[in-house]
C-alpha cells in the first residue's frame, strides 16, 4: 500500500526544522489541487503521511515549504527578500510504494531525495 511521507533538516543549524509550515498538492493538467497541509513537529516531520491507503495515487505532485517564515521565526536576519522565500518540489510518484520527500534546507540553498 502506498505511503507520502516528509520531513525537514535545517542544515544551517544542524538540527529538524521544527514549526516549518508545508502543503502538498497534486498536480492534474495546468491545475492544483491541495490535498494537505500542516507545521512539521518537533522532529521536523510532518504530523503524519500525506497519503497513505485510498488516498494515495500514482502521479505528479507538488510539496510547497515556507522557507523565509520558518527563518525569521527563528530570528534569523533575511535579506528583503529573501533569496529562498518557498521552495517547491516537484515530483512523480509511478508506483505502488512509500515515498519519502526530505528537505534539507538552509536561507541560502536546499536539497531534496527519494528517502526510505
Amino acid at each position: 500500500m502506498g505511503r507520502l511521507s516528509t520531513h525537514v533538516l535545517d542544515t544551517s543549524r544542524g538540527r529538524p526544522g521544527a514549526g516549518m509550515a508545508f502543503a502538498l498538492y497534486r498536480v492534474e493538467g495546468e491545475a492544483r489541487v491541495k490535498l494537505a497541509e500542516g507545521v512539521t513537529n518537533e522532529d521536523g516531520r510532518a504530523p503524519k503521511p500525506l497519503l497513505e491507503g485510498e488516498a494515495f495515487r500514482p502521479g505528479r505532485y507538488m510539496l510547497v515549504f515556507r522557507v523565509a517564515a520558518y527563518f525569521r521565526a527563528l530570528g534569523v536576519a533575511l535579506p528583503d527578500p529573501p533569496f529562498l522565500d518557498e521552495v517547491t518540489l516537484c515530483f512523480g510518484m509511478a508506483e505502488d510504494g512509500h515515498y519519502h520527500v526530505p528537505l534539507l534546507v538552509s536561507p541560502f540553498g536546499y536539497t531534496t531525495y527519494r528517502g526510505s
